[in-house]
């Protein structure tokens, strides 16, 4: 299935899309490949310790068992703390792929409201420009008009 899959997912060209996404899906295949083995390993040594859990044996036999169950006891905790590990990886790897993902998301915020300002700029300016015409338009108007000579007269 992971196989098949790869030829797609590595085509050459398709810039560093395509190397981030070939890089992830190897990273996931390889915690799915350690996640598989820790959990057969904590399932053969529990299937093992059960076994070897009689009472009743001769000495001898009771402390081999006892060696081999603290084997299998061992290696159970080894995988329980590789699952512990992985578990921390996966988190780690959630809150810095969010982080990625904000990032992008502030990035693109910033160049919206950067738009926005421009746009606002040229509309005040716009605006400006208007009302220093109509000013103008209206201190003619207003030096020009008959009124005004007579109220100074």
């Amino acid at each position: 299935m992971n196989k098949a899959g790869a030829p797609s997912g590595g085509g050459a060209g398709n810039g560093p899309t395509a190397s981030a996404a070939a890089a992830a899906a190897q990273k996931q295949r390889s915690l799915l490949q350690r996640l598989d083995n820790d959990i057969s390993n904590i399932v053969d040594s529990f299937s093992v310790l059960v076994s070897v859990s009689r009472v009743n044996e001769p000495p001898v036999r009771n402390s081999q068992e006892a060696f081999l169950m603290e084997i299998r006891a061992s290696k159970l905790v080894q995988s329980g703390d590789s699952l512990l590990k992985l578990v921390s990886e996966l988190k780690q790897t959630a809150i810095f792929s969010g982080f990625a993902s904000l990032n992008e998301n502030v990035d693109r915020r910033i160049q919206a409201f950067d738009q926005e300002a421009e746009t606002t700029d040229k509309l005040l300016e716009r605006i400006g420009e208007e009302a220093a015409t109509s000013l103008k338009e209206l201190e003619s108007h207003y030096y020009s008009s008959v009124s005004r000579n007579f109220v100074h007269e």
